[in-house]
Formats: C-alpha cells, structure tokens, sequence
C-alpha cells in the first residue's frame, strides 16, 4: 500500500502520543518525557539511552520554541494538494488510503500543520547560521563519501504516453490505458538526461514517475527495476553532493542551536 510523504528536509520525532503510560523521568520546559517514551526511541532508532533522552529533550525544546508559530489553513491546503499530486492521487483517493492506514483526515491535517511549522522554524532560526560551501569543500566531501554517489547502470521501465496532461494525469489516477500508448524499455542511465534520470531515481519500483512534457505528448515512466551500479563523476553528482553537504551541515547546525538554548531551558530530571 502507498504510504504518503510529509516532508524531507530534515526528521524531527514527536512522541507525546505513545500509547505506553510510564513515569515521568525528565520535565522540559513544563512537557513531560516519559521513561515509556524513552524505551521507545531507544528500540526504534536502536540508540543508547543517553542519546534518546537527548533526542527527546531537542524535541520539546522544539515545540517550547515553536508555540508561537502559526500556519494559516491555506497553507496546508496546498501542501496536501502537493502531497496528493507527488503520489498521482486525487484528495479522496489520499483520504481513503489513510483512512486504510488507520489515520483520521483530522490528523493528518495536524501531521502537516505540524511539519510546516518545523521548517517555518528552521529556515527561521538555524539555516541563516549554515555557510555557503566552497568548491574545495564540495570536492573534499564527495571524495569522503564517494559511496553515497552511485547510481544504477541501467533501468528497467515502461513508457506511457498520453496526448495531453490531462490525460495522463487520468491514467495515473485510474489506471485506464484507454487512449495511452506504452512500451518497455531499457535505458542506461549514463544516456539519461539529468531531469529524467532525477525522476527515475525518486521512484520506488512499481511506482510512476510524474508527468513530463516531451512537447508533442506526456510522458510518465513506471520504474520496474534498477540493476547494476555505478559511480557518478563528480560534476554529474554535484547537485547531490551539495544536497548532502547542506544536510550534514544543517544537522550539525540544528544541534548547536538547541545545545545553546539548553543551558537556560528549564529541565528538571526525575529519575
């Protein structure tokens, strides 16, 4: 089953909602941690206990921080519809996936509200702090994580192609090849221009690119595979590279932020 995508820039855990009731070990800024919720990190992310109570004290810092954020509705409005849009589905047809997966239309809404707010607060207090990296520095880190940037040699596809994007948007959604042309493909990715091949790499197998306009039809890819491996040069990975980079550095750059803060929070630890 489709699973939806909220954001990707950065994962921040909430667990306020654990359904374990516990002892409170530590009270941060008057939110309670719990050692249930403690146990919890632990497991899932298979860290020391030291880390996820640190882990869990960031988070309530973060939303001691962000109380003051607000996020209007037609924000989240247009974050859903690019949500649904990404995953080609109508809001209905997003409405009763989720509804499958147990999660009310109500909390989803406030998965979203919640996660805007978290990159509102971040572009707001911690990417300003983050340095514009240099070549050498780009070249340094790709050469110290060249493992990270390989690619597929070939990929295995279907190509459906529609006269228009409407059309094509239909066939997403429906999955009515009525008025759709198709065929199977092979491609090595080394022949790929960089848009497509961006495409193809984002898609899970089984799953469909989205729409791109060749000018005298649409075209989406359905991945069915992706064999072989590849390192890509280091201009060719140069978007990834700086993506990565930048990631690395706003993870560093969001701790020091909270390390900073944590000196004149108010925690008080129990047990």
């Amino acid at each position: 089953m489709k699973k939806l995508v909220l954001l990707g820039f950065i994962t921040l855990l909430t667990f306020s909602q654990a359904k374990m009731i516990d002892a409170i070990a530590i009270i941060v800024e008057g939110e309670p941690v719990t050692t249930a919720e403690i146990r919890a990190v632990q497991q899932q992310m298979q860290i020391s206990k030291e880390e996820a109570v640190n882990l869990l004290i960031q988070d309530r810092l973060q939303k001691s921080a962000m109380k003051d954020i607000t996020i209007p509705e037609e924000d989240i409005d247009s974050k859903i519809a690019a949500i649904a849009e990404n995953n080609n589905l109508t809001i209905p047809k997003m409405q009763k996936i989720l509804q499958e997966q147990g999660t009310t239309w109500n909390k989803y809404r406030s998965g979203v509200r919640e996660a805007l707010k978290k990159e509102k607060f971040f572009q707001q207090n911690v990417v300003r702090s983050i340095p514009t990296p240099s070549e050498d520095e780009l070249k340094l880190f790709y050469g110290n994580h060249q493992e990270e940037f390989t690619i597929p040699s070939h990929v295995n596809l279907i190509e459906y192609s529609a006269p228009s994007e409407a059309s094509m948007k239909n066939f997403l959604q429906t999955k009515n090849t009525k008025g759709i042309k198709s065929r199977s493909v092979k491609k090595s990715t080394k022949d790929l221009n960089p848009t497509l091949l961006g495409s193809i790499l984002q898609t899970q197998d089984g799953s469909f690119t989205r729409p791109l306009n060749a000018g005298d039809k649409y075209i989406s890819y359905k991945v069915i595979s992706k064999e072989g491996q590849e390192s890509m040069p280091f201009e060719a990975a140069r978007g990834a590279v700086t993506a990565k980079w930048k990631q690395q550095q706003q993870g560093k750059a969001l701790k020091d932020y909270f390390e900073k803060i944590k000196t004149n929070a108010d925690i008080q630890v129990l047990r």
